[in-house]
């Protein structure tokens, strides 16, 4: 048996089924990763892209969209420890512009009838998503509040790094919305990590790209995570594909060279901004795993680590939500990651991590002492899981033998 309790016929048959999504289509490649009590197994299977004849490599680099969020919960649990930020604090002293908020009075309304803010915006609310705003379950322009994020170019969309304007303009602009609902009263994806990071610039005196380069990146040896990729390394850069529903192909979403991704974004999204690599992601799933250590190094203390991965959703804030009835389902969330509230399939209660709606997938198991991440450059079609995730974390829990 291996030091990580792996059966070896078990991994080909692993590697066996994921080669078999991209044969047929999935993916052009895709690059996954397990690790268990100090022994990894990373493969990259198939191309670089559709139609090339690059084979895919091990350090190719991924658009990691909402996989962005746990870093910058992460983040922001740096500076709590560091008391620039307290939990539950309202937001107003380094975000003034967020004081005194306005909630709609019913969603489909104008969005000048409003009622006043029961209470402020806190740190958990973003953290936790509970702010009062987020992506809504409906076609866009459904409501005026949508068109007006549009018109307002805030990127509550699929990722569009060089839409949204810089980190204070973003602020003054989202500022002049309404909540969509009283703060604490439910679960709304997304913008709660944007708004963080503003507030982490703020706390820290430093542009976000900075603090999470100087802070988490750095330390972690994470050298290919970043809000844009340079010219030196663009050839590592996937191309990035969507489903087109019509024709069932998958049509070109954004390229390397030249795309939004190939200079550095005005405003550096917390909640979907950034690009990584498997190993890099590798080393921060671990550092989570470990309880904030890494190597000889602490990144975040156990007690940080152990309230970022708590539920801290009750069961009607979760339910309020269209959206969180859709993707919490036998989940809770924490700060910046989901945890496995309820074991309805292989990962153990307590699970923690997160997924990125442009192809990618992060697990961390502490029962069974396992991360586990996907790399693909292919947009999900819908808020579930595809297959090729799904068939990934079977066939990671199935290689287990102890």
């Amino acid at each position: 048996m291996s030091t990580g309790g792996f059966s070896s016929v078990r991994l080909d048959r692993m590697r066996a089924v994921m080669a078999g999504h991209v044969e047929r289509g999935a993916a052009p490649g895709i690059v996954m990763a397990i690790s268990r009590r100090g022994e990894t197994h990373v493969d990259a299977i198939g191309m670089h892209a559709f139609g090339g004849e690059r084979p895919m490599q091990r350090d190719a680099i991924f658009r990691i969209s909402s996989m962005t969020k746990p870093v910058t919960a992460v983040a922001a649990m740096l500076l709590v420890e560091e008391c620039k930020l307290r939990l539950d604090e309202p937001v107003d002293r380094l975000l003034p512009e967020l004081a005194d908020r306005k909630v709609l009075k019913r969603l489909d309304g104008p969005l000048d009838e409003t009622v006043p803010a029961q209470r402020p915006i806190t740190v958990r609310d973003l953290l936790t998503f509970r702010m009062g705003f987020g992506i809504i379950l409906a076609p866009p322009d459904t409501y005026p509040i949508q068109r007006a994020v549009d018109e307002l170019q805030l990127g509550q969309g699929m990722p569009g790094p060089m839409t949204p304007p810089a980190p204070d303009e973003w602020m003054r602009r989202f500022a002049t919305l309404p909540l969509l609902h009283q703060p604490g009263e439910q679960w709304m994806y997304n913008t709660g990590s944007d708004v963080l990071s503003v507030l982490i610039a703020r706390a820290s005196g430093q542009p976000l790209e900075t603090f999470l380069r100087e802070r988490i990146f750095e330390p972690l040896g994470m050298r290919d995570t970043s809000f844009s990729v340079p010219t030196a390394k663009l050839d590592r850069l996937t191309t990035s594909y969507q489903a087109n529903l019509a024709t069932g192909a998958f049509d070109i979403y954004d390229e390397a060279a030249g795309g939004q991704w190939s200079r550095p974004p005005a405003f550096p999204s917390g909640a979907a901004g950034l690009v990584s690599t498997i190993d890099d992601y590798l080393a921060f799933g671990q550092m989570l795993l470990n309880k904030g250590k890494y190597g000889a190094g602490r990144l975040l203390s156990r007690p940080s680590v152990e309230l970022m991965t708590t539920d801290q959703l009750t069961p009607a804030q979760k339910a309020a939500s269209g959206m969180g009835s859709l993707i919490l389902a036998g989940l809770g969330w924490g700060f910046g990651v989901s945890v496995i509230t309820r074991r309805d399939t292989f990962p153990s209660i307590g699970t923690f991590g997160w997924n990125g709606g442009m192809g990618t997938l992060w697990s961390t198991d502490p029962q069974e002492q396992i991360v586990t991440i996907l790399m693909s450059p292919c947009v999900w079609a819908s808020a579930s899981p595809p297959d090729i995730c799904l068939d990934f974390l079977t066939s990671a829990y199935q290689a287990i033998d102890d």
